[in-house]
């Protein structure tokens, strides 16, 4: 039985939509946290001096959170309940955010990572309640719909923050290039450094003043707790049952890859576009988002109308595949397909390889929305545990990106590197067809 099911006739409206309403406002908050990172890699790189490899543990830092908090977070929400887990994840959050101030003022890598690290600790239980709570607002079979609308509140918060960011933060970049801060005397080089890492501050303090708004919001909603539909009597469920789920572990790896393609082609595109000089590069990650936009507006109006989760699945796939192939294969000095693309839009062009980085987003927007229910289906009282194990597959997010950066670093460059992608999207693809089917091992 879904939420929606067990609302009184009467008071059916409100049951659902006001639940609704807070979750889509929280994954408004995930895009916002979450895609921040694309624009603060490339600036840290700057601030603390980094190479690529070392740049992306920023990835690394705020994904492997999900790996680590997950199960205990499931643990968590069993115990207190669904609505007071997520206060508690938002007072995590806050802890976050403000953990910045001091890494800023101090420019302090490793205190920038551990922010991140606490941040990635709080998005893991509202993340752990959100989804499974979501596919249970209404009929299973639409339920990739409605992550689809939640994705695009997610998607278009990751449209803004960079624009803003980049406003904000990233102006007058160009005097902070490696060259000019090699130019100046070593006092004058560390105190330009200082300045740029102090920009952080105000942003992050607004940030958890936003986060404590929410806390109390989603503190005082009427919320009902899904009971019995989501927790299934998580005291007598043994863990280790839920690994008898073909659907549900294939579906832990698909999200695996999945997430750290997403990963790639949101975080990385600014460090690519920098290093083919684009000047707007802390923004380009609003390319990807705006992709991903469209991908979701997609997935609302066609599914289940026209065609089903698992077909939306598997076009996803096929679509990364050969975008993955057109990203190497792409002239870095040409930006015809940019011009014939977006050229009517008056947007800053940019070279084709970083535009089929951007069209990535488009492919994988139907993913996360697809492989939720159907790797739920069927799994009962295991429901929370098989929800805990999905959120653990953002792991991917952490370490593919990794993957990415010291292969790109150490053995070929950012565009070859982006191969890694296409045996990522293969499994996606297999999970599309075959994997989501079996029920026994």
């Amino acid at each position: 039985m879904n939420i929606a099911e067990s609302q009184h006739k009467g008071d059916s409206a409100s049951g659902v939509w006001l639940p609704m309403l807070v979750i889509a406002i929280l994954f408004f908050l995930f895009g916002f946290v979450t895609w921040l990172n694309g624009s603060l890699i490339p600036f840290l790189r700057i601030v603390c001096e980094l190479n690529e490899f070392q740049a992306l543990l920023v990835t690394f830092a705020f994904y492997i959170a999900y790996v680590v908090m997950a199960l205990p977070m499931s643990a968590v929400l069993d115990r207190i309940g669904y609505k007071k887990g997520m206060v508690a994840g938002l007072g995590i959050m806050i802890i976050g955010a403000l953990a910045f101030i001091p890494a800023a003022l101090i420019a302090h890598y490793g205190l920038f990572l551990l922010a991140l690290f606490v941040l990635g600790s709080g998005l893991t239980i509202l993340q752990t309640a959100s989804n499974p709570y979501l596919v249970l607002l209404g009929p299973p079979q639409s339920a990739a719909m409605r992550i689809c609308i939640m994705g695009l509140l997610n998607k278009g918060a990751g449209f803004i923050v960079p624009l803003v960011f980049t406003a904000i933060i990233l102006t007058g970049m160009d005097s902070y290039s490696a060259d000019a801060l090699a130019a100046l005397p070593e006092a004058e080089r560390l105190s330009q450094l200082d300045a740029l890492a102090h920009r952080l501050v105000t942003p992050y303090l607004w940030m958890a003043a936003m986060l404590v708004l929410l806390t109390l919001m989603v503190h005082f909603a009427p919320l009902p707790e899904p009971g019995e539909a989501l927790r299934g009597g998580a005291h007598e469920v043994r863990r280790r049952e839920v690994l008898a789920h073909p659907q549900l572990v294939l579906g832990v790896v698909a999200l695996f890859f999945y997430v750290g393609v997403e990963v790639i082609a949101g975080d990385t595109i600014g460090l690519f576009g920098q290093q083919l000089g684009v000047k707007h590069f802390g923004a380009l990650t609003s390319y990807t988002m705006a992709f991903m936009m469209l991908g979701y507006l997609l997935g609302v109006l066609c599914i289940p109308r026209f065609i089903s989760q698992a077909q939306g699945l598997q076009l996803s796939a096929i679509a990364g595949v050969g975008l993955s192939l057109a990203i190497v294969m792409g002239d870095p000095t040409s930006e015809q397909a940019t011009s014939m693309l977006l050229g009517w839009a008056g947007v800053p062009l940019v070279p084709d390889p970083v535009l089929y980085v951007a069209l990535l987003g488009l492919a994988n927007a139907l993913v996360w929305p697809t492989v939720w229910p159907l790797a739920l289906q069927g799994l009962g009282k295991h429901t929370a545990t098989g929800s805990a194990l999905l959120i653990m597959g953002i792991a991917g997010g952490a370490l593919l990106p990794l993957l990415y950066g010291y292969v790109a670093h150490s053995w070929l460059d950012s565009q070859s590197a982006y191969l890694l992608l296409i045996p990522c999207y293969g499994f996606i693809l297999f999970y599309a067809f075959k994997g989501h089917k079996l029920r026994h091992w």
